[in-house]
């Protein structure tokens, strides 16, 4: 007989970055002694880096290992079906101290022929920033192959590129082939399809401790860009109290915002896993068999076969992602 599913809790996979400051140590609490830690990846069923359970029964067992023993339990039957046994889902904390490179993501196609991986659609939630700080998200003009290429050759790629200045709770979605960049002075959480495929156009010329460059992938990038896509990428949403709040909904995850100021009581009928990222404040997950607790820059994936709960805070906000 199978161990009974319960709200998992997973070890931070902490990522050092050229870019990376301490905003993830000093402000979401993470545990790391380097001085550029760029990401921490939450949830994570990436080839070499898939999330350890920290809390439970199931302590110490890969993401990986509990999808395989329990299917359908966890991330929902439907979900099964169309993934098997990969988690479709990865979840982040990113900040940046400079800025990121410009990059963007390739669809679901050229990434099976190119890569055999999912695409890599995202969204982003800002949790802070700094004054003044900012996003590239498309371009500046109406965009075509040959404006592109000329000004990539000339490296003034970043002259033609949209900057939005961005504060707390501003939120944002990264549809494949979008060209983007975290701007420095930026934290947020990002969601995303399981992969790690980066399209990297410009990295502003900066080299490692070695003194060297990191690669580009402009032949590969040309192909992945989407020069049509209209201005759609800043989300407006509703944020009434101890309700969920849609912010995106598409083929690949649907994120509501919440804010908790008392006892929502939950009833799960998406036939999906349910993520839960706590982006201020701090929120109890309570049901007849279990009691759960995250605080800000905490994430727990409540399994699909957990049909109802109660989230409870006096003051909290919340990310709440299912697919």
């Amino acid at each position: 007989m199978k161990d009974e599913l319960y709200p998992l809790k997973f070890e931070p996979i902490l990522k050092e970055k050229i870019w990376g400051g301490n905003k993830l140590n000093t402000i979401l609490n993470k545990k790391s002694n380097t001085p550029k830690v760029g990401e921490s990846w939450e949830i994570s069923d990436v080839e070499g880096d898939t999330s350890i359970v920290i809390n439970g029964n199931f302590k110490g067992t890969s993401l990986k290992t509990l999808l395989e023993n329990h299917k359908s339990d966890l991330i929902g039957e439907k979900n099964y079906r169309n993934f098997g046994n990969k988690f479709p889902l990865l979840i982040k904390f990113i900040d940046a101290k400079q800025d990121l490179s410009i990059q963007l993501h390739p669809n679901d196609e050229l990434a099976a022929k190119r890569h055999n991986s999912f695409g890599k659609t995202e969204m982003w939630y800002v949790m802070q920033a700094d004054e003044n700080a900012n996003l590239i998200v498309g371009f500046n003009q109406k965009m075509n192959v040959d404006i592109y290429l000329k000004n990539l050759k000339a490296k003034t790629l970043p002259d033609i590129l949209n900057y939005v200045k961005v504060s707390e709770g501003d939120s944002y979605f990264i549809d494949v082939g979008r060209i983007h960049a975290i701007g420095a002075g930026v934290l947020l959480a990002e969601i995303q399809q399981t992969s790690d495929i980066t399209y990297r156009i410009h990295d502003w010329d900066r080299v490692d401790v070695e003194g060297e460059t990191r690669e580009l992938h402009n032949d590969l990038a040309i192909d992945a860009i989407d020069f049509e896509m209209e201005d759609d990428f800043r989300i407006d949403y509703s944020t009434k109290l101890n309700t969920p709040n849609k912010i995106v909904s598409c083929p690949y995850f649907t994120t509501n915002f919440i804010e908790v100021s008392s006892t929502i009581d939950k009833v799960n009928n998406q036939d999906s896993f349910f993520i839960y990222i706590c982006v201020d404040g701090a929120v109890e997950f309570v049901s007849n068999s279990f009691s759960e607790r995250i605080s800000k820059g905490e994430t727990l994936l409540i399994p699909a076969a957990i049909k109802s709960y109660q989230i409870r805070s006096k003051k909290a906000k919340l990310l709440e992602v299912y697919v």
